[in-house]
């Protein structure tokens, strides 16, 4: 009896220990606020955006450190080069698919057909002005994480070519070390954050605006889902891996993704996860801060499937040949949605304004909902990243591996 009662006791320690169970609770906690108590709600906006703001303080440095350390460590420049052009192949070759699914779910499921008097409309003057002044000089500016990726794949090849590197390196070493203790402390936050996140988003556009475009949410869910298991999980499945054990392998970052609608709070977590799966310090970094600029398998998803639901709602027939124009418009405008806050709506309001066919206004319907798809698409792109990351690896000969983590 008194055996059962400990086992029972340290079960319930280890629940009431997790960090997860208590971001679970905070997403909760802040659904309610924001239904029940609006107002009070709209306050908590500042307590979502400082966690966000504090844990990208960390991306930074810990991207910069683990490249400079990978590449200045690796010794053969043509491997540096050679992980990179796999990783940017792997990023088109992916997209492209997702890209592909969403337009042919949302053809299948039609979730554009549908009475357009009774949806609620937005203003999308910010995001229809931004697209016509969209530039690729203006979205590297604009990209910390693209900025600091080619830093320090700089800084990592000049060293390979100093005569003091181990110094050098011996500092990052101990600098890295300090920064991964500071950041677990600071996830500790991370149910703050959630709440906060949540609740304002809940306070703000209302639990109420999900029914009228409800359809078109379940669409990309489905479609997110149909990726991750399908594409992702098929590839996972060739290299002898299972997806279900990677979603368990990642189950606390998803959560805390799930909060606060940002991947970028998960990020420095992944790589250091990816690195204990037997993933190296060069791969992982460089595969996931480039697949955080080209590699978002969710957004592009999200995107695709936007400019089919405006299409049908407006009852514009598209040709085979515009579909197919329209992938291809969003394979190289996708790219352009990292980074940069309202980005999605950017790329959207500049790819409808190439077809010339679907009216950009038809942007303001989806306002109301998109803050409840963004943890689709973060979560979509967040997984599509680490497993990236773990093929890459497995085709450079490395032992990754999560069966055993």
């Amino acid at each position: 009896m008194d055996g059962n009662f400990t086992k029972a006791q340290t079960t319930l320690l280890k629940i009431i220990t997790n960090l997860t169970f208590w971001v679970f609770i905070a997403i909760t906690a802040g659904i309610w606020l924001g239904h029940y108590h609006p107002q009070q709600a709209l306050m908590m906006e500042k307590v979502g955006k400082y966690f966000i703001e504090l844990i990208k303080l960390f991306i930074g440095p810990i991207i910069f450190i683990t490249i400079v350390l990978g590449i200045s460590g690796m010794g053969d420049l043509r491997k540096v080069g050679r992980i990179g052009i796999k990783s940017l192949l792997y990023f088109e070759v992916v997209t492209t698919f997702a890209l592909a699914i969403g337009v042919a779910v949302a053809y299948i499921l039609k979730p554009g057909n549908i009475d357009r008097a009774g949806l609620s409309m937005g203003n999308t003057d910010t995001f229809t002005q931004k697209a016509s002044e969209f530039s690729w000089l203006k979205f590297f500016l604009d990209n910390f994480t693209l900025q600091v990726l080619v830093a320090a794949i700089i800084t990592g090849i000049a060293l390979n070519f100093y005569s003091k590197r181990e110094v050098v390196t011996g500092y990052l070493y101990k600098a890295s070390s300090f920064v991964f203790k500071v950041l677990k402390w600071v996830m500790y936050l991370a149910p703050v954050g959630a709440f906060g996140a949540m609740a304002f988003t809940i306070g703000k556009f209302g639990l109420h605006t999900l029914v009228p475009l409800g359809k078109l949410m379940l669409s990309v869910y489905v479609t997110m889902a149909i990726f991750i298991f399908g594409i992702l999980g098929s590839i996972l499945r060739y290299y002898k891996m299972s997806i279900f054990r990677f979603l368990s392998f990642i189950k606390e970052e998803l959560i805390i993704i799930l909060g606060t609608s940002s991947s970028e709070t998960a990020l420095p977590n992944l790589m250091e996860k990816l690195q204990k799966a037997g993933c190296s310090k060069e791969v992982v970094g460089l595969v996931v801060p480039t697949g955080y600029s080209f590699n978002l398998d969710g957004t592009s998803i999200y995107l695709s499937m936007s400019v089919i639901f405006l299409a049908q709602l407006y009852d514009v027939h598209l040709t085979f040949t515009e579909v197919l124009s329209i992938i291809g418009l969003l394979m190289v405008t996708s790219k352009g949605a990292a980074g940069v806050t309202g980005s999605g709506f950017v790329v959207l309001a500049s790819t409808l304004t190439a077809i010339h066919k679907i009216p950009v206004e038809g942007l303001a319907f989806l306002l109301g909902v998109d803050k409840f798809m963004s943890e689709a698409r973060a979560i979509t792109n967040f997984i599509g990243n680490g497993i990236a990351t773990l093929i890459i690896s497995r085709s450079e000969g490395e032992s990754a591996d999560i069966s055993n983590v």
